[in-house]
């Protein structure tokens, strides 16, 4: 039996292998009383390591189909596995924090070092051992990987049980192994993983608590965390950041890895609108909107899109199209304004709440029409990506200003006086009016603007008061 013709299936407490030529089940392995964690394979697929949440390593034979030892090194789940290049000794770690080297034949036993947290991952490499927990940060450790008997020898070893969690019983009545090595020979030192967000009701900003329990405030359209407040509780800066407003969601915020990550998708990130005032954008009129998913895409292409005139500018035929940057024969995009959004210029120029910083550029993550997902930073992209790398709404609304079809953004209201105001009852019935729209636009006959603009300029929360907005049914 070989590693190629294995395939490993893990089922709870027990460990199935199959053909995949045949994809038939060849055996199924018994022995982990709880969920197996970890698997790995010697060079010539014939013994097995497994690590469990019972505590146990176990060695398996594969061709005899049975379990020759188990080892009982770890006071709890065991999470990761590594082995010298001749599987004569394994290294093991896990949730108590504890990286052990095990000797398969003797089953004698050492602890190398304890971590700060659990161990999730460990790779060998030269004379050291890589070990990568639940922290950002990733150490090295001598480990003596070719001559791992040097390190058994400095004494502290035990042997190591066969009964699960009897390394724990023994924990408990006092014998605790002493680590052979105190400090990593050498670190890579990690951010602060994000352990909890909210996005705020401006649909622009996202609060975030870190592992030490720093809260920051961050700008989805620039990337950037704009503020820094420190350890503090973070609902009741989530409470005093609320605002009365209300923004379509036109993006999802997934913090799974411990970093900010912004999800787009078409057409729900083209439903959020704001005036260009309100944005502090310098130059437009009073009426101005602007789509915050297309000028964000724009900011982060930016330098995609200066990268590509540079390639293909000259190139540009007399109908606006640009060559593809790998093959012309596929499907050209138009830089014209046709079919465009009429409502902007069809330029590639950068507001300021979308600018992203160069020197500190977030990546993008994203799957093409020919092509499996890429990932880089906006800085390294070249100017010859095309449709087999970028999906096409993303380059029809940087390049041709195209948006997909949107539903009538149109909704009926009712403008009622709230109780104990002394406002007359407004009689026109039924308004309509755009998601957004600005208060002093909401006139009758009766009012002068003037007025009304003076009064709402200064005291906003008094018009709010006085009226309620009911969307018609």
């Amino acid at each position: 039996m070989i590693v190629e013709h294995c395939l490993f299936l893990v089922e709870l407490r027990r460990l199935r292998v199959w053909d995949p030529r045949t994809g038939s089940k060849t055996m199924k392995l018994r022995g982990h009383t709880d969920n197996i964690r970890a698997l790995l394979l010697d060079s010539s697929g014939r013994y097995c390591l497994s690590g469990s949440s019972d505590s146990m390593i176990r060695l398996w034979d594969l061709g005899q189909q049975r379990c020759l030892h188990s080892y009982a090194v770890h006071t709890d789940s065991v999470w990761a596995l590594a082995s010298t290049p001749t599987f004569s000794h394994v290294y093991s770690g896990g949730r108590d924090l504890s990286l052990y080297l095990t000797d398969l034949a003797t089953r004698e036993s050492v602890l190398l070092c304890k971590e700060d947290h659990p161990i999730l991952q460990l790779a060998l490499h030269d004379d050291g051992i890589w070990v990568a927990t639940t922290d950002s940060s990733v150490h090295r450790w001598p480990a003596e990987a070719h001559n791992p008997v040097r390190v058994l020898q400095r004494g502290g070893s035990f042997l190591a049980g066969n009964l699960s969690f009897s390394r724990a019983r023994v924990s408990l009545e006092g014998s605790t192994p002493v680590p052979v090595y105190r400090e990593p020979s050498s670190s890579i030192p990690g951010t602060s993983a994000i352990v909890q967000h909210e996005i705020l009701k401006n649909r622009r900003h996202v609060l975030t608590k870190d592992t030490v329990g720093a809260v920051k405030l961050w700008e989805i359209t620039r990337g950037v965390v704009i503020e820094n407040f420190g350890t503090i509780s973070f609902e009741q800066k989530k409470e005093e950041l609320f605002e009365m407003v209300s923004v379509p969601a036109w993006f999802t915020v997934d913090t799974r890895l411990g970093s900010l990550s912004v999800h787009l998708d078409t057409p729900q990130c083209f439903s959020a609108e704001m005036y260009s005032t309100d944005l502090g954008i310098a130059g437009k009129t009073e009426d101005d909107k602007v789509n915050l998913a297309r000028e964000t895409l724009k900011g982060l292409l930016a330098h995609w899109l200066i990268k590509r005139r540079q390639l293909f500018g000259s190139q540009t035929s007399a109908n606006g199209e640009i060559p593809s940057g790998k093959d012309t024969s596929t499907r050209t995009l138009s830089l014209s304004k046709v079919d465009g959004d009429a409502s902007s210029d069809n330029d590639a120029t950068v507001y300021p709440p979308f600018e992203f910083s160069a020197a500190a550029p977030p990546s993008i993550v994203t799957e093409g029409s020919k092509g499996g997902p890429w990932r880089k930073k906006i800085t390294d992209l070249i100017g010859t990506e095309d449709e087999r790398d970028f999906p096409c709404w993303v380059l029809d609304c940087v390049l041709s200003n195209r948006l997909p079809p949107r539903e009538n953004t149109k909704c009926s209201f009712y403008l009622h006086p709230c109780e104990g105001s002394t406002l007359q009852i407004l009689t026109q019935g039924k308004l309509s009016a755009p998601r957004i729209l600005r208060i002093h636009k909401v006139l009758t006959p009766d009012m002068n603007l003037a007025t009304v603009q003076a009064y709402i300029w200064k005291k906003p929360e008094d018009l709010i008061l006085n009226y309620r907005v009911v969307q018609s049914r």
